[in-house]
């Protein structure tokens, strides 16, 4: 049976090497205020910065984080899902570009920025991806370094992948939203993974309904350990 381990940062890790970044992406969807189910909100855990919006006209839509009524967030979903990856969901507040903004102090081979994104050196990804370890697209960064001999890090693109299973999602949730498609829960304090949705393409992913959590696979977990590439903990998951 595959084995997948919920990864998270090594704050002690993180306190040794004492970076910080103050970065994000330039652009992202807005909010969405639903009309069916009453809901004003935005997701966290979506990011592509792989995908460029520059050349849209209407890209300074994308520049100020703010709640839309639902009819006008689906249409500047619509002007972006073209440049998006296929069947990519997409929902309020999904960040686009290069991760953008200042870092300072010093930073091992990954690194994390606000707890939610994966970055790491040209190095440690040449050695994941020699190790075996499948579907890493790495992405520049616009980060500026207050110092000369700068790393170079790249920001991991880590799409929504598989789902949490029913089990683990209190009965009394109601379904997701018909119209925007929020699905209102906290985080299981034990977390299931529905085994059937789970993908087979890649060693590295985010939950689908809760795209904050990063799923690594087996074959991720050993190269990491094997690299001693520090910077991640790991807690297994049961799979149903």
């Amino acid at each position: 049976m595959p084995r997948y381990f919920w990864l998270d940062e090594d704050m002690a890790a993180a306190a040794k090497h004492g970076g910080y970044f103050d970065a994000w992406h330039k652009l992202a969807l807005p909010g969405a205020k639903c009309h069916t189910c009453g809901a004003t909100w935005s997701n966290a855990g979506h990011h592509y910065p792989s995908v460029d919006l520059s050349q849209l006209p209407e890209r300074r839509e994308f520049e100020k984080p703010r709640p839309e009524p639902f009819s006008e967030f689906a249409r500047l979903r619509e002007l972006v899902r073209p440049l998006a990856p296929p069947n990519a969901e997409l929902p309020p507040g999904t960040g686009f570009g290069l991760l953008a903004g200042t870092a300072s102090g010093e930073f091992g081979p990954i690194a994390w920025v606000g707890g939610l994104k994966l970055l790491v050196s040209r190095d440690a990804l040449e050695r994941l991806q020699t190790g075996g370890v499948k579907g890493l697209l790495a992405c520049p960064t616009e980060v500026r370094f207050r110092r000369k001999d700068s790393p170079e890090l790249l920001e991991l693109q880590i799409e929504p992948r598989g789902q949490l299973h029913p089990d683990c999602i209190p009965p009394d949730v109601p379904p997701p939203c018909p119209t925007c498609g929020r699905h209102g829960f906290s985080r299981p304090d034990e977390p299931i993974l529905d085994a059937a949705s789970l993908p087979t393409d890649r060693d590295l992913f985010r939950v689908g309904n809760f795209a904050t959590m990063i799923i690594g696979t087996e074959p991720f977990v050993e190269a990491v350990r094997r690299l001693e590439l520090d910077g991640i903990t790991f807690r297994e998951l049961p799979t149903r």
